[in-house]
C-alpha cells in the first residue's frame, strides 16, 4: 500500500520533472542564487509517506539532494529522477553539508547516526556542519544525540562552524501538508543554526517555531501530540455516550463538526495506533 502511494507520488513528479530536477538556466539560477552555499548540498535519510514528499521539496526549492532509505523500491524511484542515493547513511554523510533524518522512532534514529555505517561512523571528523532529525522521538534521546555530536569536529569549517550542529525539528502535518510543503517545525538547538537553515525548513513547511535548547522541539512536540490523543479520546468517549443513550454516532458526528466540539472530531488519522502510543 506504501509503495503503491509512493509510486503515484513520483508519477505526478515526473510531469514536472524538468522542473524539479533539471530546471532552466534562468530558473536555476534564479534558485540557487537565493541559498547559501552551506545549504546546498542537502543529505535525507528516510523515505517514508512523509520523508519522500518532504524530500521532494527540496528538490523543487533547487538543494541538491543525496537520499538513502532500507527501501529499495523507493530509492530506485529517486534514482530515476536524477537523484543520487546511497547505500548507507555514511556514504550520504560524505556527500552532504547538511543531512536531515526523518525516521520512525528513537532507535531508528540512534542507530542512523552511531550504529554501524552510521552517520558518525567516520571519526571524529565529519563533513556535514548541520545535522536536523526531524523524527519524533523522545526529548532526552534529542539532547543525548546532540551532546554526542557536540564532541565531533568539522573537517573543513563552514563558515562560523567549527564544529557540526544538531537540531531537533519535528513537524506537525499530514500526509497532505508533506506534499503540498505546508508542514510546521518546531525547533530546537542552537538558534543561530536555526535562523541560517530557516529558508531550508520553509521549503518544506509553513512555518517554522524556535522552542529553544536542544531537545525542545522533540518536547514541544510530544506536548502537541498528547493535546491531539487527549481531544480525540475525548470525541471518542462523547460518541459513545451518546449511543448509550440512544443517539447514532452519525447524527452525533453531524452535530460536533458544526459545533463547539468540532476540535479534532474529523481528523483522519495518517500513522498508525503504535506510532501515537510511542509518540
Amino acid at each position: 500500500m506504501k509503495i503503491c502511494r509512493l509510486r503515484s507520488l513520483f508519477s505526478s513528479i515526473a510531469k514536472c520533472n524538468s522542473q524539479a530536477i533539471s530546471p532552466s538556466p534562468s530558473s536555476a539560477a534564479h534558485s540557487f542564487s537565493s541559498i547559501n552555499h552551506h545549504l546546498q548540498n542537502v543529505g535525507f535519510i528516510g523515505l517514508g509517506n512523509m520523508g519522500s514528499r518532504m524530500a521532494n521539496n527540496l528538490i523543487k526549492a533547487g538543494f541538491k539532494l543525496t537520499v538513502h532509505d532500507k527501501n529499495y523500491d523507493v530509492l530506485e524511484m529517486f534514482s530515476q529522477m536524477g537523484v543520487p542515493t546511497m547505500k548507507t547513511p555514511y556514504e550520504v554523510s560524505e556527500a552532504s553539508d547538511i543531512v536531515i533524518t526523518m525516521l520512525p522512532s528513537s532507535a531508528h534514529v540512534i542507530d542512523v547516526y552511531t550504529g554501524p555505517d552510521g552517520l558518525l561512523h567516520g571519526g571524529k571528523r565529519i563533513r556535514p556542519w548541520l545535522l536536523i532529525d526531524s523524527s519524533t522521538i523522545d526529548p532526552q534521546t534529542s539532547r543525548n544525540l546532540s551532546a554526542t555530536i557536540s564532541n565531533y569536529i568539522l573537517r573543513e569549517r563552514q563558515g562560523d562552524w567549527e564544529k557540526p550542529v544538531k537540531l531537533d525539528a519535528p513537524v506537525s502535518g499530514s500526509i497532505i501538508a508533506a506534499e503540498a510543503g505546508t508542514l510546521t517545525f518546531m525547533v530546537g538547538g542552537s538558534e543561530e543554526a536555526f535562523l541560517t537553515a530557516k529558508s531550508l525548513f520553509l521549503s518544506m513547511g509553513k512555518s517554522t517555531i524556535y522552542c529553544g535548547e536542544a531537545g525542545s522541539g522533540s518536547a514541544a512536540k510530544i506536548c502537541n501530540n498528547l493535546a491531539l490523543a487527549v481531544s480525540m479520546l475525548g470525541i471518542s468517549e462523547a460518541l459513545a455516550l451518546g449511543q448509550s443513550l440512544g443517539v447514532a454516532a452519525s447524527t452525533l458526528t453531524e452535530i460536533f463538526n458544526c459545533s463547539s466540539a468540532r476540535c479534532w472530531s474529523r481528523y483522519a488519522a495518517l500513522f498508525s495506533l503504535s506510532i501515537q502510543h510511542d509518540n
